[in-house]
């Protein structure tokens, strides 16, 4: 950089400058030249950036005809005039903001950073657009996540008892990432225990209370026994004499029930007789236990469900039910080691931590104390009991009849035995997606070799059966055969239940029925499609939440307690309505 002065005058300029000009090559219109008048004393400034783009000379004069310049040398041009220019403006318009970010960003905690690369992480992403880094933060905690997963939780570590208090420990010790991480990985697992060991409690109440029998219940059946003996009427005949041909009359609709339940079998024979076009064609012949026979009795004698009729029999009033018929049901109800499985403790020798809750609810399912009782096996023997009937209609004790079952009557069973809804198709997976391999245990060579593990299995609860043709088989015999076959194998076949031989005894005598005729699994999810449970002709509260427990599902209950006289004394005066 170079300054001198001297006085010239203007004209020597320009003189000069034209010598210059031709020395060049007449390169007067390849310099830019920028003047400028400054000042009040009528001077002016000249800006001249040679061709090349190396160098910049500044001169100024004034009125008293001196001359000031400055020249100042660049490096080699790399770039153009103008986009030095544009570059300069656009720095100019960018650095107040780039002021103002930065005051921002300091305010909040940039100047906590101990590093460039802190710093950098917090003001690249906003100088570049972005919004935040959250996902190399998250890829980050994924990592420390990954290594203390398999790290052991010494034991008696001190956990928070909510996350609550582990974000107020978080800053108050100032936990570090990998310590956060630890600490929810201990409370998760510690969580994950303790609601799982409820739902292992919460499905072993389930079941005793399913097992049990509700106070209003056994109120209901001892007032009523007792009425038996202190009142005539109680101990009618049932049905009256008028009417005993009816019994054994073809043309009439007979339904079969066997229970021990005197309000569940109130219902099912209201609700049949209230749903039938035909109701004065009904015939019910209602089978219970010794203990429940007066109880049985009082009900139907003193509420009759005119003008269908009623029969009201005790297993000890058949003359053919002896243990010479039935000594494989008589070996089942006393055989200790039975005993113990259904009625001893459910939890000893399961290891808890090996099963899932629901395989928990299946086992327990199985092991329900009605598998055992006679009553629950006495329909393998209806062609014996009923000898004198060609079709009957079984019915469990946990139904409901919305439609009239007439109908019924008119299928044509093609020569089977039994009319059933199967239970492998339908929209309801819990429910209907039974197969052979949902009731047996296949890895026994006997079940592997005579049975098919695909092969669709049916419902209990609502059966037609055509006992003309069940007499001509040997579904009984075979019934029997199985069951001593389980016995000796201690039970590793099946567990007991009423349905797993009865889908091997009835084999190829199963005729499917429409799915309308009998829908299931009200007793096992809440939720079940109500439009659904409206338009099917039986319902079936099949499972444990049945709708005269307290477990009862309530909005699936109205179907059944619709049909429960409330008025009744004995009802009333046994709190039934407020129990259910």
């Amino acid at each position: 950089m170079r300054s001198s002065r001297r006085p010239q005058t203007r004209e020597g300029q320009r003189g000069k400058y034209h010598n210059r000009k031709t020395q060049k090559g007449n390169l007067i219109g390849e310099e830019e030249i920028i003047k400028d008048s400054c000042g009040s004393d009528g001077g002016n400034m000249q800006l001249h950036i040679s061709p090349s783009m190396r160098s910049i000379t500044i001169s100024s004069s004034g009125n008293n005809g001196f001359i000031d310049s400055m020249k100042i040398k660049v490096a080699a041009r790399h770039i153009s005039y103008r986009t030095l220019f544009h570059t300069i403006l656009i720095l100019a318009f960018l650095l107040p903001f780039v002021f103002i970010l930065t005051a921002v960003v300091t305010l909040e905690g940039v100047n906590k950073c101990s590093s460039f690369d802190c710093l950098g992480r917090r003001l690249g992403p906003r100088l570049l657009g972005r919004v935040d880094d959250s996902g190399r933060l998250v890829k980050d905690f994924y990592k420390i996540l990954n290594q203390v997963k398999n790290e052991e939780i010494p034991d008696g570590v001190k956990l928070p008892a909510s996350f609550n208090h582990l974000v107020s420990e978080m800053k108050n010790n100032q936990y570090d990432a990998r310590t956060f991480a630890f600490m929810l990985r201990a409370m998760m697992e510690k969580l994950e225990r303790e609601i799982r060991e409820s739902k292992f409690a919460e499905l072993m109440n389930k079941h005793f209370a399913a097992s049990s029998i509700p106070k209003s219940i056994h109120c209901l059946s001892l007032r009523l026994t007792d009425e038996y003996s202190s009142n005539a009427h109680a101990r009618t005949q049932l049905p009256s004499p008028e009417f005993l041909p009816l019994l054994s009359d073809n043309s009439y609709h007979h339904f079969v029930l066997s229970t021990d339940n005197i309000l569940a079998a109130s219902v099912v024979v209201t609700s049949t007789v209230q749903s039938s076009l035909k109701p004065d064609r009904i015939v019910f012949h209602i089978i219970t236990d010794k203990k429940t026979y007066a109880g049985m009795h009082s009900w139907f004698a003193l509420n009759p469900a005119s003008p269908a009729t009623v029969e009201v029999k005790g297993v000890h009033q058949f003359d053919w039910l002896t243990r010479e018929n039935v000594p494989v049901l008589e070996a089942v109800e006393n055989h200790n080691g039975i005993r113990d499985y259904y009625h001893g403790n459910h939890i000893a020798g399961t290891n808890l931590s090996d099963t899932t809750p629901r395989r928990f609810a299946s086992k327990l399912q199985a092991r329900s104390p009605k598998y055992i009782s006679l009553l629950n096996h006495l329909r393998i023997y209806i062609p014996e009991l009923f000898p004198n009937l060609d079709k009957v209609v079984f019915l469990d004790d946990d139904v409901v009849i919305q439609h009239d079952l007439s109908p019924l009557w008119e299928i044509d069973l093609q020569g089977k035995v039994n009319g059933a809804v199967e239970t492998c198709k339908g929209e309801d997976e819990w429910v209907m997606s039974k197969h052979l391999k949902n009731y047996f245990n296949f890895s026994h060579p006997l079940v592997a070799k005579n049975l098919d593990p695909d092969e669709c299995a049916w419902a209990y609860g609502m059966n037609i059966f055509d006992l003309h043709a069940w007499r001509n088989t040997n579904i009984r015999e075979t019934y029997h055969s199985w069951m001593k076959e389980n016995l000796k194998s201690n039970l590793t076949m099946w567990k007991l239940g009423t349905l797993p031989p009865a889908l091997i005894a009835f084999k190829g005598h199963v005729h499917p029925i429409d799915p309308f005729w009998h829908m299931l699994g009200l007793g096992y999810q809440k939720n079940t499609n109500i439009e659904s449970v409206k338009k099917a002709a039986v319902i079936h509260y099949n499972g444990q939440s049945k709708p005269w427990l307290e477990i009862g599902f309530e909005h699936l209950r109205p179907f059944w307690t619709k049909y429960v006289n409330y008025s009744n004394d004995f009802i009333r005066n046994c709190h039934i309505l407020d129990s259910v």
